[in-house]
């Protein structure tokens, strides 16, 4: 899994096996696990995924720059949506990303949140 964080656009952006996504859905699910980056520590990588059970309500995805670890926490109800966020794009057959960015409203992040855009296994534009 390659993490990297955009100080310009503010978003971190997440390249992963299907299996990475998968690995990472569970532990959303769960509310619990540590997974790490496989790309070497720079400026702008990221070690790892950090997920933690909250009591909510909904998800909150943060940085914690002096780890440079993602961190994500919640309730399980918001967690369960954003992992089958997360595993419907590790089971999806056609490249895209996933942008999951904080609006009024939001059916399960919290205001505040950091940006994440979640790629394909795939790659590039979806083919369908």
């Amino acid at each position: 899994m390659r993490l990297v964080s955009d100080p310009l656009f503010g978003e971190v952006d997440i390249t992963a096996s299907a299996e990475e996504l998968v690995s990472l859905a569970s532990a959303v699910a769960e509310g619990a696990g540590f997974i790490g980056s496989t790309s070497p520590l720079d400026s702008a990588a990221l070690a790892g995924i950090d997920v933690r059970r909250a009591a909510g309500p909904g998800v909150q995805i943060e940085l914690d720059a002096s780890r440079q670890v993602l961190v994500i926490s919640g309730d399980p109800g918001a967690r369960a949506i954003l992992a089958a966020n997360l595993q419907g794009m590790a089971t999806a057959e056609d490249g895209g990303h996933l942008h999951i960015d904080y609006f009024p409203e939001h059916p399960y992040l919290v205001e505040g949140s950091v940006p994440i855009v979640v790629n394909s296994p795939h790659g590039g534009m979806p083919t369908r």
